[in-house]
């Protein structure tokens, strides 16, 4: 008899706001599953993101049947895990557990959520040359994305030079050289050109927590955004970031993460039922949950 009960939570720091499990549930229960998603928020526990091997095992011990696991731990998971899908492993990330037979096997769904998001949204922007904020778990994995999708170059900027360094050397083994470079974020102004020039790049991609509920602000000084740029943005809780609004007003084309957000997760429901989710239909619930997201036609 195929399992109907499910319990599953998501790991990460400053969680409160995340639409997940409204999402989980809602498809769930379209499909008639029992399914119960939990938030495991290190800052309401009082736990540094190295504790996260902790909740994982203790999470497996309790019978969950598997974890989404978000900044800042998408990297500190690996070395506590059992196994790693190949995708998660050539990204260095991880956002998706499942328990199997006792064992913790890490998955990522955040490049073909990335991927499938900007297809959708942005699907005539050019690619030629792209920049990148962020080098982290998710950083990593929407790289991948862009370059899967046919970009030409990314460039990666990110306050930690060793974490863009690596990032882009792993981008370029997989890809190809001169696919990808590293670099500061005082080369900003340079590489976007400022308000009077596109400075030869086609879009920008935000992949840090800057914009999120928890951590508010502008990534980037707004003088440096023009209409010659689409700008791509991550955090997808608000689905309207500062940088969305100033990006917006000055006359960029934009892709909110509330596509990614749906997309991951109709990845990671699969992984964690066995059942087909139904993307169209949690499109239209992010809709409603957040209230900016047209419903899809």
């Amino acid at each position: 008899m195929a399992k109907d009960s499910f319990l599953v939570g998501l790991i990460g720091s400053g969680i409160g706001p995340s639409l997940s499990p409204a999402l989980h549930e809602r498809e769930a229960d379209r499909q008639g599953l029992r399914y119960v998603y939990r938030l495991i928020d290190i800052d309401v526990l009082g736990v540094e993101a190295r504790a996260v091997g902790d909740l994982v095992r203790t999470a497996r011990d309790l019978g969950f049947d598997g974890l989404n696991i978000t900044h800042p731990c998408k990297q500190l998971v690996i070395e506590h895990l059992d196994g790693l899908d190949p995708q998660a492993e050539a990204l260095g990330a991880v956002n998706t557990v499942v328990f199997e037979d006792g064992r913790a096997i890490g998955h990522n769904t955040d490049v073909t959520g990335f991927a499938d998001s900007f297809a959708r949204g942005l699907p005539d922007a050019p690619l030629d040359r792209v920049v990148q904020l962020g080098a982290g778990g998710a950083g990593a994995a929407v790289a991948h994305a862009t370059l899967t999708l046919g970009a030409g170059r990314v460039t990666v900027v990110d306050a930690l030079p060793d974490r863009a360094a690596d990032l882009a050397a792993s981008l370029n083994r997989h890809f190809g050289a001169g696919r990808a470079s590293a670099t500061t974020p005082d080369r900003l102004a340079a590489l976007l050109g400022g308000a009077d020039g596109d400075g030869g790049v086609d879009g920008l991609v935000h992949a840090t927590p800057t914009g999120m509920a928890a951590h508010p602000g502008l990534p980037v000084p707004a003088e440096l955004l023009h209409p010659g740029l689409w700008v791509a943005e991550v955090v997808y809780r608000p689905l309207e970031t500062e940088l969305l609004r100033t990006a917006r007003a000055t006359g960029c084309a934009t892709l909110d993460g509330g596509g990614m957000a749906v997309f991951q997760a109709a990845d990671a429901f699969r992984l964690f039922t066995g059942r087909e989710p139904d993307a169209a239909r949690m499109l239209a619930d992010i809709a409603e949950l957040a209230g900016a997201l047209p419903a899809p036609k």
